[in-house]
């Protein structure tokens, strides 16, 4: 599982319960399960360019579901950092992006079979 940094610990943690995330407890880090599959450490920690280039993808089965659900929790107006792209289409699939409070960019992707 990667770790992950967040400009304030205390909001990232708000952040991915509100995304439905399982989020864990500690004072300096804890375990955020996206899913069964995947889940990654956040940290009280934060360097710009670190967190700046960090990504995470994970793939989804309806992309135009997922997006809805995402704007529906209306995290972008929640979160003043937090902002979502439109939806885009690439030749291996669809993909949305997301920013977290901190910056970290996540790809949300439903894969072309």
């Amino acid at each position: 599982m990667p770790f992950i940094g967040a400009k304030d610990y205390e909001q990232s943690r708000r952040f991915y319960s509100e995304l439905g995330f399982e989020v864990g407890e500690g004072e300096k880090y804890c375990e955020v399960k996206v899913n069964e599959r995947l889940g990654f450490w956040l940290q009280r920690y934060y360097h710009k360019g670190w967190v700046n280039n960090s990504m995470i993808f994970l793939e989804i089965p309806d992309i135009e579901l997922w997006e809805q659900e995402l704007l529906a929790k209306d995290l972008h107006n929640k979160y003043k950092y937090v902002r979502f792209s439109e939806i885009k289409t690439f030749d291996w699939g669809r993909e949305l992006f997301m920013h977290d409070p901190s910056g970290v960019l996540w790809h949300f992707c439903e894969l072309k079979l």
